[in-house]
């Protein structure tokens, strides 16, 4: 059985760190957005630990259902989606959002963040509709 409290913890900080993100995309433009390196750098975080959430929640959920061995973190989406958790798209949609953290984790010297703030105003649906699935196990 999952550990509710594993996932709830998680959840609750994500949706934290979606809010922000969402005042962010209705409150700058993209100028407003790379000239104040506080609204960027808490975003650029805020993305970043949204998506760490996301790879710890299915880890878990992944180890604690025995739903196969995790090499990397894109077995995690592909594991999600055998075992029926998340559909074709949204298993896409994972691989990529897992090469963007990346990115921020690995690549963080040579960041867009013309990139960051297209993630922020199209993409934050993508990170919820993960969240909602994880919710949906408790």
């Amino acid at each position: 059985m999952v550990n509710r409290e594993v996932i709830q913890k998680r959840l609750e900080k994500s949706r934290e760190y979606i809010e922000f993100l969402n005042n962010i995309k209705d409150s700058y433009s993209l100028n407003e957005f790379k000239d104040n390196k506080m609204v960027y750098g808490s975003s650029e975080r805020f993305l970043h630990l949204t998506i760490e959430a996301l790879l710890d929640m299915g880890n878990h959920l992944v180890s604690d259902q025995d739903l196969g061995n995790i090499d990397s973190y894109r077995d995690i989406p592909k594991i999600l989606h055998q075992n029926d958790y998340i559909d074709s798209e949204q298993k896409e949609i994972f691989i990529k959002i897992i090469g963007f953290r990346n990115i921020l984790f690995h690549d963080y010297l040579d960041i867009d963040k013309a990139t960051v703030y297209k993630i922020i105003k199209e993409n934050l649906s993508d990170l919820t509709d993960l969240l909602k699935m994880y919710a949906n196990q408790l």
